[in-house]
């Protein structure tokens, strides 16, 4: 009979076997993101100096969607 000892070092032996197939894939993915987090800080920073260095409002958010009629009446 299997102690807890035993099944859980059979389980982790399992997942790490399971883990090898795509642990590449993980690796590229987390590097994609780090790449795409690094140049889009990157025009952040471009897009500061070139407003004038100092710091400033973010620009309002635009959500497109339904409009509806003001009441212009008193």
């Amino acid at each position: 009979m299997f102690g807890i000892g035993e099944l859980t070092i059979l389980l982790l032996v399992i997942v790490a076997v399971l883990a090898v197939k795509r642990l590449p894939d993980l690796v590229r993915s987390a590097g994609k993101a780090a790449r795409i987090l690094k140049s889009e800080k990157q025009a952040l920073k471009d897009e500061g100096r070139m407003e004038g260095g100092g710091p400033s409002q973010p620009a309002p958010r635009v959500i497109r969607g339904e409009t509806t009629e003001r009441d212009t009446t008193p």
